[in-house]
């Protein structure tokens, strides 16, 4: 088991990237999160398998085909035992 969270930056809201997301994880037996961020980005935490979790990185950096993605930055964290796929609200500021 392995846990990524990853912010991304660029073009990656109103784009659909936090349903295709979610999409692409729950088929990919993927738990975790993603959410829209206050300064544009788009963050999520990605659990479970390693091999899943990395299809996710991998996902991320191309998000969906309406984003375009400048940046991805990608941190190892102690996994959670996470539970499903969901859609967070954006933190307020």
């Amino acid at each position: 088991m392995v846990r990524k969270r990853v912010v991304v930056s660029g073009t990656v809201q109103g784009v659909f990237f936090r349903d295709t997301c979610r999409s692409v994880a729950v088929a990919n037996g993927v738990a975790g999160w993603v959410r829209n961020l206050p300064d544009r980005r788009v963050e999520a935490v990605f659990e479970g398998a390693a091999d899943p979790v990395q299809l996710l990185v991998d996902w991320a950096r191309r998000g969906p085909r309406q984003a375009t993605v400048a940046h991805i930055d990608v941190h190892d964290e102690q996994p959670e035992g996470l539970c499903g796929f969901a859609i967070r609200e954006t933190p307020r500021t």
